[in-house]
This record gives C-alpha cells, structure tokens and sequence, in this order.
C-alpha cells in the first residue's frame, strides 16, 4: 500500500457503522463495542492469507496486552467465498478455533463494510477512537517473516499513542498480504 490516501473513510472520518454475524453465532454491533471501548481496531482478516497466519498471534498478543487498558480488536473477512471457498463461514469457524483467537472474528457477506472503509488487503488495519473516528490505516509492522526484527511496530505504537492521549503518528502504514477476493459482478 502507498502511502497516499485511499478511497474509503479517511483518517479523521467516522467509520462506517456495521451489524455483522460473527463464528459465535452472535451479531455484532460495532456501535455496542464503541460505547464499551476507548479503542477498537477492526481487522480485515483472511483464512488462508500467509501474512494473516504469520500475524495472527501478534494481533492476540496486542489483544491480550491492551484490553484492559481500554482496546478490542475485531476481525472481519470480506473474501469471496464463492471465488475462494476457504474463505466461507464455515471455515471461519475453523480458522478462529485452530488459532484460538481471543477477539471477535465476523463475516462481511456483501462486502460493504469492507468497501466502505477503503480496505485492501488482509491483513489491513483501521484503529478507531471511543467517538468512532478512524485514527489509524495500514499494517501492524514492518516484519512480516520474524516479530523481533521489527523495527516499526505500527500498530503498537498507535494503540499506545491514542491511549495516551496523543495524535497517532504516522496514522497510515504499509501493509503487507493478500488483497481482499472482491466479487465479481
């Protein structure tokens, strides 16, 4: 991803609000989590990308590490599951137990909330402060191969930044991974 802003919501703009089904069964509201919240980083998630796979366990680290401090990360995968059936509910529900994830993992069917936010690739993050307003786009480092040769924790760094009351800086950061599996008409 340049670093030049994208279509979608653009930093400073409120993300778009969603009701989405999540591998709990449940339907999640991203207005309940900002009302619960101080911070919440919607993910754009993949069940078969290799970057999802060597981030995941960053992205539970980071889950485990600030929640208390006030942070939910959410996950979504937007992929087509008729162009790539790893991709579908069903292996969602696969996919979040196998890595036990520790955040919500929901499914975007149609694919707007993902047009909506401009997302991209997976995996591709949006950190969002308690007003809803989107504060930071991009990667969570600068490493994708090995977590201690980063030397830019991105994603760190803004949730700890917007924590403290601080602007984020830099509020959008490469990316790495898959682009999203958009439908075709």
């Amino acid at each position: 991803m340049s670093l030049i802003e994208k279509t979608g919501a653009p930093i400073g703009s409120y993300a778009p609000d969603f009701e989405l089904p999540g591998v709990d069964d449940t339907v999640h509201h991203l207005a309940r989590y900002l009302e619960q919240y101080q911070i919440v980083g919607v993910v754009f998630l993949a069940n078969h990308c290799p970057d999802v796979e060597r981030y995941v366990g960053r992205l539970k680290q980071l889950q485990a590490e600030f929640q208390s401090q006030g942070l939910t990360l959410i996950g979504i995968n937007a992929n087509d599951a008729m162009q790539n059936p790893q991709e579908s509910f069903e292996q969602m529900k696969v996919f979040a137990t196998q890595q036990s994830l520790n955040f919500p993992y929901l499914r975007d069917v149609t694919q707007d909330v993902a047009h909506c936010f401009g997302a991209e690739s997976t995996p591709e993050v949006f950190l969002l402060n308690h007003q809803g307003a989107i504060c930071y786009r991009g990667g969570i480092d600068d490493s994708p191969e090995d977590p201690s040769a980063a030397t830019q924790v991105y994603l760190q760094a803004a949730i700890a930044q917007l924590l403290a009351g601080k602007p984020v800086n830099p509020e959008i950061a490469p990316t790495t991974g898959c682009p999203i599996t958009w439908r075709t008409p």
